[in-house]
């Protein structure tokens, strides 16, 4: 029998998508979703495991290198990708998943490798996870008196680099806090759908498909979910409409652009449109909503999302940021919401892939895009309205120094710092200067930071 046919379906999903992810920039979230469709017959247990180990080697990867760099004679550098993924995950496997046996770790790491890798490639294989599975759990990690920032990104697993800033910026203590949540696998949160029915009543219809429900601490609408019996999608309360996967801190920044029924929207980079359908919901599907975005792919999740939510105030439209936003075409709105595109670094949590793709260098070329795509739908505020701007990220650059450039380049706008108050979020997440930030290690969801924004003067 073909070597690669014997190991579990789930195990070589997982090579091929961390193969895929080498190769391009797609998301682990869709490869693993169009892998699970080629193979139907999977159970839910072995979706399950696939995507943990998956995520569990993009969770980990620095930390797994770093092991297998006291094992290889090799470095870590020169190993082939595919070879290195498979040592990846056989390594995963062995130091994080107790209920894998060792030697079935050891066994289909090697028997994925005959049927696509040369026969030493094979042995090279079989060589470093056998000295894994003796001693892969007793190599030392680098100590934190010696080197606090290298001991935080191989313990932690954060590339060096960004440890680095955050040391600069929080200190050891917190990075280190920082870091650790970062690798916290986060609940499902979801956001209920007001329009059709109550919190409450939604929690008491996901009891029987759901180990535990938490309300969420700040967001009036939100549940935090852990230990989902059913996929999402298949929930019953799902397909009737009555909510949104939504974390909690992308629910806050709806609340901080406070939309009120009658008015004027424009939700300028709704991707799957999580805080467009919000929007509509917190103006009771009254009013007019523009959504852009740029992405056709993106538009039809949204279209479809709005629909399963009885939502019927959205006017849909593909538009690339980019481009200047005409206000001929539009006309100009009482709010404006721009979640702009970002280095994602405030949602490792979530997609750890991202920890591996961005890098400083990214930082200001996304500053510069941010700042112009504020500068382009700066005219489609009425005056007296508002614009808040969001980022999913925790980098200066990507906050509070594009909102000073902002200002110092509008000055028809100045900081709303009457941003909407609710279950304290201004205490604990508005500052003084009327930034809002989220922090994983802080509030237990994603790290945001936002503005709200008041044109003044025509």
């Amino acid at each position: 029998m073909d070597s690669w046919a014997m190991v579990a379906v789930s195990r070589r999903i997982a090579l091929s998508v961390l193969n895929s992810l080498d190769d391009s920039n797609a998301f682990p979230e869709r490869l693993l979703h169009r892998a699970f469709e080629r193979e139907p017959q999977l159970i839910r247990r072995d979706r399950a495991l696939a995507t943990e180990l998956v995520y569990g080697v993009l969770r980990w990867r620095n930390r797994l290198d770093w092991v297998i760099r006291q094992l290889s004679k090799t470095p870590v550098h020169k190993i082939d990708p595919f070879v290195l993924n498979i040592i990846r995950l056989g390594l995963y496997q062995i130091l994080f998943h107790s209920r894998i046996p060792v030697s079935a770790a050891v066994n289909d790491s090697v028997e994925l490798a005959k049927s696509r890798a040369p026969l030493w490639v094979v042995r090279f294989i079989n060589g470093v996870m056998r000295s894994a599975a003796r001693k892969a759990k007793e190599i030392p990690m680098p100590d934190y008196a010696d080197d606090p920032i290298q001991a935080i990104a191989i313990r932690e697993s954060h590339p060096l680099w960004l440890v680095k800033r955050w040391v600069g910026r929080l200190g050891v203590e917190e990075t280190s806090r920082l870091c650790k949540a970062n690798n916290q696998i986060p609940p499902v949160t979801v956001r209920t759908n007001t329009l059709k029915v109550t919190r409450q009543v939604l929690a008491y219809s996901l009891g029987a498909h759901v180990r535990q429900i938490t309300p969420t601490r700040f967001a009036p609408e939100g549940l935090s979910l852990r230990g989902l019996r059913h996929a999402v999608t298949e929930i019953s309360a799902f397909k009737e409409g009555w909510f949104q996967v939504q974390d909690e801190a992308a629910q806050l920044i709806t609340h901080l652009l406070d939309p009120k029924a009658g008015e004027t929207i424009l939700d300028a980079c709704a991707g799957f449109g999580g805080k467009t359908g919000h929007i509509a919901q917190l103006m009771k599907d009254r009013g007019k909503i523009t959504a852009l975005e740029n992405q056709s792919w993106k538009l039809h999740q949204l279209k479809a999302s709005l629909a399963r939510l009885g939502i019927s105030s959205v006017t849909t439209w593909q538009h690339d940021l980019s481009m200047s936003v005409s206000v001929a075409r539009f006309g100009t709105f009482d709010r404006v919401l721009l979640d702009a595109p970002c280095s994602g670094l405030g949602v490792l949590r979530r997609n750890p892939d991202a920890k591996w793709k961005k890098s400083e260098m990214d930082l200001p070329r996304l500053r510069t895009d941010q700042l112009r795509f504020l500068g382009c739908l700066a005219p489609l505020v009425k005056t007296g309205g508002r614009l808040v701007y969001c980022v999913c990220s925790l980098e200066p650059e990507e906050g509070e120094y594009v909102v000073e450039d902002f200002l110092k380049s509008q000055a028809q706008f100045v900081i709303d710092r009457t941003a909407v108050r609710h279950s304290g979020m201004d205490k604990d997440l508005v500052d003084g200067s009327g930034f809002f930030r989220s922090l994983p290690h802080e509030h237990d969801m994603d790290g945001f930071f936002a503005v709200r924004l008041k044109r003044t003067t025509p």
